[in-house]
Order: C-alpha cells, then structure tokens, then sequence
C-alpha cells in the first residue's frame, strides 16, 4: 500500500508555494529550495539581472550546468573503473 503524497510549503523569491511530495522526502524538497533561493540571491547581486525571473531562469542553468558536469565526472570515473576492474581480473586470471 503507497502512502499518499504530502503537502510543504516552502518560499521560493520571496513568495510561498505548495508542493506535493512522496512521504519522507519533505527535507529534501525543502533543501533544494534552500539552494535555489541562495542561487537566485546570488544572481540578483549581478549587474546584468534586473528581475526576479531572470535570477530564477539564470539561477537553473547553473545549476543544470553543475549536474551535467557531475553526470559526466561520474561517467568517466565509472569507466575508469571498469577499466581498472578489467586490468586486474586480467592480471588475477594470468597468474
């Protein structure tokens, strides 16, 4: 039996919002709020960002850039991985 959602509200620029999410996962909806907001605040002290929704837009791509960076960090430390794993089990099985 799955349990129903939960409603958290959270602000997000200066504004309260309510999102459902799945039980137990309420600390990290409102964690990932916390980052946004601190991004957000963060591209509004720039001189180039004169509104809330260009902080917002501009806030998002930096954090899509961060992840697609991670994303690729950890493809190519699983493949190096799997290369060193294969070097061994190569070197174990001539022996």
């Amino acid at each position: 039996m799955s349990e129903s959602p939960e409603q958290v509200t959270v602000t997000l620029l200066g504004k309260s919002h309510q999102f459902s999410c799945t039980p137990g996962q309420q600390q990290a909806l409102i964690d990932a709020v916390d980052l946004l907001n601190g991004r957000v605040d963060e591209m509004r002290q720039r001189d180039t960002v004169r509104s809330d929704h260009s902080a917002l837009l501009l806030a998002a791509l930096h954090l899509c850039h961060e992840l697609l960076a991670l994303q690729s960090d950890t493809q190519h430390a699983q493949h190096t991985l799997q290369q060193l794993t294969q070097r061994i089990s190569t070197q174990i099985e001539s022996k």
